[in-house]
């Protein structure tokens, strides 16, 4: 993809900036922790320019609960990573030159499509260009980011044990007891089988990377009335390393997972208390590493699709949505600078 943006700080006759990713007008899929290249093509204007820095802003579509007029949701964009990829020198009279660039991405980083179908979640880069003391940031270019090999595994047994894709959204905010490390964090939500829909009215899925492997955080989003308490949310988490990814059974590990999650469930409305959903119930999470493979009881025998069918049969709703939620963050995109660690005071609109 690419963008042009005439420097509106300099006026008529400035210097122009063209970013452009490597792998052709769609890009190419990048992997959390993966590296994205491409390259930053200046052409300078009627004057010789001294180029201060070029900075790529990452930045990401977030929702913010209760954030907007009113107390109504909102939404808008956060940066969450930044690098300065050349400066320093000075541009000539409609000279051309390109800075290639290489960045890699944070392993937090969310995924925006499954199998090449879109999760509906956008994700982009931003060029900044500091010129005499003055800047401008360039039109947001979008950004595809698969899943990790065991993200895809997880994934995927949920489709096989008959959960279904629903939407994903990216939610402003921190996930207590973890070790998220961006402003936000990603909900995958998952429609339960039959065989748990009398317990959870959805699962949330969350993936918190490391370069060792993953922490899954599971929110069971219970039915209201059942066992006649109000709807509670129950939240449980899991450890998995990289390397395992092509060496368990993750039908079997992910079952044991949702069996987990829908005693809890149960055991909760049962005693009738909710609790507060910033926190995680015990066990589940082993402390000191991952949890170990092994599937404690029957595995249930229910399968479906595989969750690439799912996602598939999903994707036509979900591209049109995702279209529609650039199109408003543009609208609603503003020129306030700043950086990744004041995302959150930023939120409403504007990019860092």
């Amino acid at each position: 993809m690419v963008f042009k943006k005439l420097l509106g700080a300099l006026g008529v006759g400035g210097p122009t900036v063209d970013t452009v990713l490597d792998g052709g007008p769609q890009g190419l899929a990048v992997l959390p922790g993966g590296a994205l290249t491409g390259r930053v093509e200046l052409r300078g204007g009627s004057a010789e320019t001294d180029i201060n820095h070029i900075t790529l802003h990452l930045v990401a579509r977030v929702e913010a609960d209760g954030q907007g007029v009113g107390g109504r949701d909102a939404e808008g964009f956060v940066a969450f990573d930044q690098i300065t990829v050349g400066g320093g020198f000075r541009l000539g009279q409609e000279e051309q030159r390109s800075i290639p660039f290489t960045v890699h991405l944070p392993w937090e980083t969310p995924i925006t499509e499954l199998y090449g179908q879109p999760l509906g979640v956008v994700l982009g880069v931003r060029t900044e260009l500091a010129v005499s003391g003055a800047k401008d940031k360039g039109d947001l270019d979008p950004m595809r980011v698969a899943p990790l090999p065991l993200q895809e595994k997880i994934l995927e047994a949920f489709g096989t044990l008959g959960f279904g894709f629903r939407t994903a959204d990216l939610e402003l905010g921190h996930i207590p007891g973890t070790s998220q490390s961006l402003p936000f964090y990603q909900e995958i939500e998952l429609n339960p089988s039959p065989q748990y829909a009398h317990v959870m009215r959805e699962i949330e899925v969350t993936f918190l990377t490391t370069p060792a492997g993953v922490e899954v955080v599971l929110e069971a989003d219970k039915r209201g009335g059942f066992f006649g308490q109000g709807g509670q949310d129950t939240l449980l988490r899991f450890g998995a390393s990289h390397a395992d990814a092509e060496q368990r059974d993750w039908t079997a590990e992910v079952a044991s997972w949702i069996e987990q999650l829908a005693t809890r469930q149960q055991q909760r409305g049962a005693m009738g208390y909710g609790g507060q959903q910033g926190g995680f119930q015990q066990g589940g999470y082993p402390q000191g590493g991952y949890q170990q493979g092994g599937y404690p009881g029957q595995q249930p025998q229910r399968s479906g699709p595989g969750m690439g069918g799912v996602i598939a049969g999903a994707a036509a709703g979900v591209a049109v949505g995702a279209l529609g939620a650039y199109a408003i963050g543009e609208m609603m995109d503003g020129d306030d600078g700043g950086d990744a660690e004041a995302a959150d005071e930023d939120f409403g609109g504007d990019e860092e």
